[in-house]
């Protein structure tokens, strides 16, 4: 009967997630900023929200940092 496969430790699951969610959060980050300065009218992003983006970004790298030590 073959054995089932090992799960990785519990740590490394959560900095998956938290990496994951940097992941995400850049992306974000990166699209909001590129609306920016995009022409059309329903793609434009205000400064205020590139801002609230950066802000997720920073608070998920922190989390990470704090997280892996």
């Amino acid at each position: 009967m073959p054995t089932p496969p090992e799960r990785p430790p519990v740590s490394l699951c959560a900095h998956q997630d938290l990496i994951d969610n940097v992941v995400a959060r850049f992306a974000v980050y990166a699209r909001t900023r590129s609306a920016r300065g995009s022409i059309l009218g329903g793609t434009m992003a205000t400064p205020r929200q590139e801002q609230q983006a950066f802000d997720d970004l920073q608070d998920a790298v922190a989390r990470l940092r704090a997280c892996t030590g």
